[in-house]
């Protein structure tokens, strides 16, 4: 049985990382999500919240762990049973980045496999960062993410304009 990984901070999850979840999971017998704990950039919603998004958005598919994780993604891989981790590729710019990683993480585990992703067309101009400032200023965003993500944006960005939240 082959388990594969889909790490990210997830910081919202969207319809981008749901596509390559799910051709993923057409590849691999069990893939284990994982939802960093402590990404190197600022998050807006906690881990909690993130790993219930991810979880409601990836509720359709079978087979599918989401869990968080701390620490080295070679390290989380290994303690999943995971021999594959897969990455998605939006763009040429991911490209350079993505391959550095990968190869760092061959490094330092020689037996895990790295697998790059094209991001489908429809999806390939998507980042957490652009729907959130999207979200923020009352764009429309229900194909960009799945409908657990646009609720849960709509939320906080109503939460943070209503009056009662500009009181001190």
């Amino acid at each position: 049985m082959t388990v594969a990984v889909v790490p990210a901070s997830f910081d919202p999850i969207t319809c981008g990382h749901v596509d390559i979840v799910t051709r993923a999971s057409r590849l691999f017998d069990r893939i284990v999500v994982g939802v960093f704990a402590r990404p190197h950039k600022s998050v807006m919603f906690s881990l909690d919240e993130r790993v219930d998004m991810v979880r409601e958005s990836l509720a359709h598919l079978h087979d599918i762990d989401v869990v968080s994780y701390d620490g080295l993604t070679v390290n989380f891989a290994a303690d999943v049973g995971a021999t594959v981790v897969v990455r998605g590729l939006r763009a040429v710019s991911d490209f350079e980045s993505e391959f550095q990683q990968a190869a760092l993480n061959r490094k330092m585990s020689p037996g895990l496999e790295v697998i790059s992703m094209f991001a489908s067309v429809e999806y390939g101009f998507l980042s957490s960062s652009l729907i959130k400032e999207i979200a923020e200023n009352g764009g429309d965003i229900a194909a960009m993410v799945p409908a657990p993500v646009a609720k849960k944006l709509s939320q906080r960005f109503a939460a943070e304009t209503s009056p009662t939240a500009s009181r001190g």
